[in-house]
């Protein structure tokens, strides 16, 4: 069962965001196979294999208890920190527990809501690209950030924030836009993180170097207002 799931897992089919990628290299591989020689073909036919495995978007099931806060996306919790949320959401000087996620090349990289909410801001801000995997890259990295209300007025946000490899962040979501936990949202490509503000006095049920599936892990329970 184990070795079935892991396929399954690899299988997946890709998000849409690969497929430029998926046919240059097979175009590539093509033009190898034709006219330019084996390297060429063997070089396309890698990194096809490479952007199915990068690009490939399983289906998850995100639990159906209300009141949880889902990981936005696979890879490891970097840092649980206090801090204040990007200033061009506009909430608020206050800090507030962030849980921040890093996703190597190797893990799923499509993005998921972490609640049911609105979305009541998306702001973009260009950056540096330094290694996602450290602290500052919240601050000083590109990132696109989306603020979301819940349904009983709490505000928290998730930002996508690129890495020193990924240089392309995609939302989909827009203002207005009633969004479900779990619900796909956006990609970053290549090698990325994911960072959670939570809404305020609300603590992480998670722990620094824990590995996430976005979608399903539970990362914080919100409880009364």
């Amino acid at each position: 069962m184990a070795l079935g799931h892991s396929l399954r897992l690899v299988l997946s089919p890709p998000h849409p965001a690969g497929r430029p990628f998926l046919i240059g290299g097979g175009v590539a591989a093509l033009l190898g196979l034709l006219l330019l020689g084996t390297w060429l073909f063997w070089l396309g036919a890698a990194f096809v294999a490479f952007c199915l495995y990068f690009f490939r978007d399983p289906e998850r099931v995100a639990p159906g208890r209300p009141g949880l806060v889902i990981a936005p996306a696979d890879g490891k919790v970097v840092s649980i920190v206090p801090a204040v949320p990007p200033e061009e959401l506009g909430l608020g000087p206050a800090p507030r527990w962030r849980v921040a996620i890093f996703l190597s090349v190797l893990d799923v990289h499509v993005n998921r809501m972490p609640v049911d909410g609105t979305v009541t801001r998306v702001a973009y801000r260009h950056g540096k690209f330094l290694s996602a995997n450290m602290d500052k890259a919240s601050e000083e990295n590109e990132r696109n950030a989306i603020a979301l209300a819940l349904p009983d007025g709490r505000d928290m946000a998730v930002v996508q924030i690129a890495g020193l490899v990924a240089r392309r962040i995609l939302s989909d979501a827009k203002v207005g836009d009633a969004v479900q936990a779990g619900e796909r949202f956006g990609i970053i490509r290549f090698g990325s993180r994911t960072d959670v503000y939570l809404p305020e006095g609300v603590q992480a049920l998670v722990s620094e170097g824990q590995t996430m599936i976005g979608g399903e892990t539970v990362i914080a329970e919100l409880g009364p207002t």
